[in-house]
């Protein structure tokens, strides 16, 4: 029983993880300094240590892949 338990504890954890939103629109501004990328709407978001800001610019539609466990960027997309 313990060892059940156990094991729907582990996959819990895991799927929880696992959960991300994707928000597109068009990039207002990035500041790589402070790691945010602000969009035209007004919202700020803050990019995961993993993310390459170089290729994003003012004007650009993306679409931003979000982690809902920490509310950081974690892929962004260029749209064309």
């Amino acid at each position: 029983m313990k060892k059940i338990l156990a094991a729907l504890a582990a996959t819990g954890f895991l799927t929880l993880s696992a959960y991300a939103a994707d928000v597109q629109g068009t990039v207002q501004s990035v500041d790589p300094a402070t790691r945010t990328i602000a969009l035209d709407d007004g919202t700020v978001y803050t990019a995961g240590e993993g993310v390459d800001l170089a290729g994003i610019s003012a004007g650009a539609s993306v679409t931003l892949t979000i982690d809902d466990t920490t509310n950081e960027v974690t892929s962004v997309e260029a749209q064309m």
